[in-house]
């Protein structure tokens, strides 16, 4: 109750430009859309955090996609919602790490949202932490029906002619930003932690899995593992464009990440700690990104991809939706009360 009344008193003084004064934020964790309602509607990604962990109190957030954010004063624990594809995640980021009300120069980040995933990887409901974070958005893309009978697809690096430019050019220069690598201590440290944890296995996952023969890891119950995650705003499927993502992965990584899940907003969520980090405002080795598998981003062999699509449109359609919602939520979480209850160890050590 003390922590909520003082909470309270330093929002009314946020009102007067002559005080400064900082919230304290042990844990960020970033979620990139909400339905409805933050609680007791059809849940989105933010839900689960506010009513579970919880988020009891708000934060105005004016200049945000979501207007809100939600703060939990005994955990110190601070949840944002980005808003859907990278501008907004970089954005609401930008604006939560210049904000005056919060120091998070020791706070850890931890992005928590659903995904694609590999059928050669994985399966749906799975959670994935990510070791990487390719950018799958900028490139050289040559027509389909133009692409040349030597090339393995229709994209070749920015900076380049051929889809296989030799050496691989800088992860990050005046053309843009590649590639990120999640600090690898933190990340074994999160894995280990959360590895064991058991995920949801309901029978729409179990029929689905069943359909895709020939890809043994797809039929796999969930599991807690590490993958890489691309990041592209274009929501692409089939079996074309996931070799084209495999291989690029494996280009921008230099054959040392693994391609597992796609979504959108994880490039511009790195790319706005990076450019703060260099203002001291963040740390990125307090960085974590974890995703969970919604749906597969291939069909299963035989099937068009159209067909996939029409059958997902809506994210209500992904075939491990609710799954992937909880395994966030139950992984996550792992992580994030760990940091947060036992502070005094994890504000100076980064595990």
């Amino acid at each position: 109750m003390r922590t909520s009344v003082l909470l309270a008193i330093w929002l009314a003084c946020f009102a007067s430009p002559a005080f400064s004064a900082s919230i304290p934020v042990r844990v960020v964790v970033v979620t990139t859309y909400e339905l409805g309602q933050d609680r007791g509607d059809e849940p989105g990604e933010f839900q689960a955090w506010v009513e579970r962990l919880p988020l009891s109190q708000e934060i105005p957030a004016p200049g945000t996609y979501h207007q809100v954010m939600r703060y939990n004063p005994d955990l110190q624990v601070l949840g944002i919602v980005t808003g859907e594809g990278p501008e907004h995640a970089s954005s609401a980021i930008t604006a939560l790490l210049t904000d005056p009300r919060f120091d998070l120069s020791h706070a850890y980040f931890l992005l928590a949202g659903i995904a694609g995933i590999d059928p050669k990887f994985g399966s749906i409901g799975s959670a994935v932490w990510a070791p990487h974070v390719i950018n799958g958005g900028l490139a050289h893309e040559v027509d389909a029906r133009e692409i040349p009978p030597d090339w393995p697809d229709g994209f070749t690096p920015i900076q380049g002619s051929t889809p296989d430019v030799r050496p691989v050019p800088p992860l990050h220069s005046v053309h843009g930003d590649m590639a990120y690598t999640i600090d690898p201590g933190l990340l074994a440290w999160a894995f280990s932690l959360t590895r064991n944890v058991e995920l949801t296995d309901a029978p729409e996952l179990q029929k689905t899995r069943a359909r895709y023969a020939g890809f043994p890891r797809a039929q796999t119950p969930p599991a807690v593992c590490e993958g890489d995650t691309l990041a592209s705003a274009t929501f692409w499927t089939g079996p074309r464009m996931n070799d084209w993502a495999e291989r690029w992965v494996a280009y921008w990584t230099n054959k040392q990440g693994v391609m597992a899940t796609t979504a959108e907003e994880d490039l511009g969520f790195m790319q706005a700690l990076s450019l703060q980090a260099q203002a001291g405002r963040v740390d990125m080795r307090r960085v974590l990104v974890l995703r969970t598998a919604s749906n597969y981003d291939m069909p299963p062999s035989n099937e068009p991809a159209a067909a996939l699509l029409a059958a997902e449109t809506q994210e209500q359609g992904y075939s491990g939706y609710r799954a992937s919602l909880e395994a966030a939520y139950r992984v996550g979480s792992i992580v994030v009360k760990e940091l947060s209850t036992n502070w005094p160890h994890y504000q100076t050590t980064v595990p």
